[in-house]
């Protein structure tokens, strides 16, 4: 058995570290490209989210370098994303790539569900060894997304454009070099440190944006057109309260271990959303509500075309702009999107915020 799993930003460095220390004989997809989302778009029902889209071409991409099992999570609710791994094993499988699909997910008939799932992928049940495995991921997820922030904030102050780009792309790529969570460690603070070594322009104040959305899009910023690396380049900085290690630790462990987790931006969307409505819509809309509390100087939505939780987000950001006096852009996304039109609307967005800045001084 060898295992693949899909592409999702920084989220295979997280799976690396888990398949290295259970041991586990696997293949990491290429990163994401227009190769896999033609792969993707051709078997692919065409109304389909484009997640699934780009997912279905890492799966066909790892399956060419010998991969024959997906591992990925599951989801509930009236998100897309809980029927992924059923509708991607008939896709696969009708098309010609015989791979078994395992969806980790709230099991409906207790833990023995999940125990016989992971014994089917892993060859056994080893509890102090899976724990062990889990921890290092969960570490190493919180990590990661702590070393991107800080690219957030040296991008934008940098004095010499570029160096930022450079020590995160060499980040990227070297993880394929290191293996089990002890290197991978290593290779992310020697990462960090680089970073901490860029001269910044002193004094620059660049515009803060809060980013909310869709998870898979907020988090690939290959399905973004790298959005987040062009705001830095702009001289704005970005922020991010949907995660990948706020996904693992908040969402998956601590509900898994029914342990109390932040629940701000729930609370704060109450007044707008007071029910789930399926994916991260409620900390969406509260994180909107958060970073206009904070003083950013807007925030701009992002989401696949057709993902339902996000329209429904999209319907109440009218108000929250309106109630909070903070500019928001909407970005819909799909493999048809252009990248100029994209560009230019973000200019637009950042020459509204100048403006509005300076209008408040």
């Amino acid at each position: 058995m060898k295992l693949t799993f899909p592409h999702m930003g920084n989220a295979y460095i997280t799976i690396k570290a888990l398949l290295d220390e259970l041991g586990l004989d696997y293949v990491i997809p290429p990163f994401n490209n227009k190769r896999s989302m033609s792969l993707g778009s051709k078997y692919a029902p065409e109304q389909v989210c484009l997640p699934l889209k780009k997912n279905l071409g890492n799966y066909i991409e790892a399956f060419e370098m010998g991969a024959d099992t997906v591992v990925l999570t599951g989801g509930c609710g009236p998100c897309r994303f809980g029927f992924y791994a059923e509708l991607e094993k008939e896709i696969l499988h009708d098309n010609g790539f015989p791979m078994e699909v395992y969806a980790f997910e709230k099991p409906e008939q207790g833990i023995w569900e999940v125990i016989e799932r992971i014994k089917a992928v892993t060859g056994g049940f080893n509890v102090p060894k899976l724990v062990k495995a889990v921890k290092a991921a969960a570490d190493i997820s919180v990590m990661v997304d702590e070393l991107e922030r800080l690219t957030y904030k040296t991008r934008p102050r940098e004095a010499s454009p570029g160096e930022t780009d450079k020590i995160y792309r060499d980040f990227r790529y070297g993880i394929f070099e290191a293996t089990g969570g002890k290197e991978i460690k290593e290779h992310i603070k020697e990462a960090e440190e680089r970073l901490r070594q860029i001269p910044l322009k002193e004094g620059r104040q660049p515009l803060r944006v809060g980013i909310i959305g869709e998870i898979y899009g907020t988090n690939d910023s290959q399905t973004t057109m790298d959005i987040d690396i062009r705001l830095g380049q702009m001289g704005i900085e970005v922020y991010r309260y949907v995660t990948l290690s706020s996904w693992v630790v908040d969402h998956m462990l601590k509900k898994a271990l029914r342990m109390a987790y932040d629940m701000g931006a729930i609370e704060a969307a109450r007044p707008y959303l007071s029910g789930t409505v399926g994916g991260h819509a409620q900390e969406n809309a509260g994180n909107a509500i958060r970073f206009a509390k904070d003083g950013y100087d807007g925030v701009i939505q992002l989401y696949p075309l057709n993902c339902m939780p996000e329209i429904v987000v999209q319907s109440l950001l009218p108000a929250i702009e309106r109630d909070y006096g903070m500019p928001i852009l909407t970005l819909i996304i799909d493999e048809m999107t252009g990248e100029a039109g994209y560009i230019t609307r973000l200019e637009a967005f950042a020459e509204l915020m100048y403006q509005r800045r300076e209008l408040q001084k």
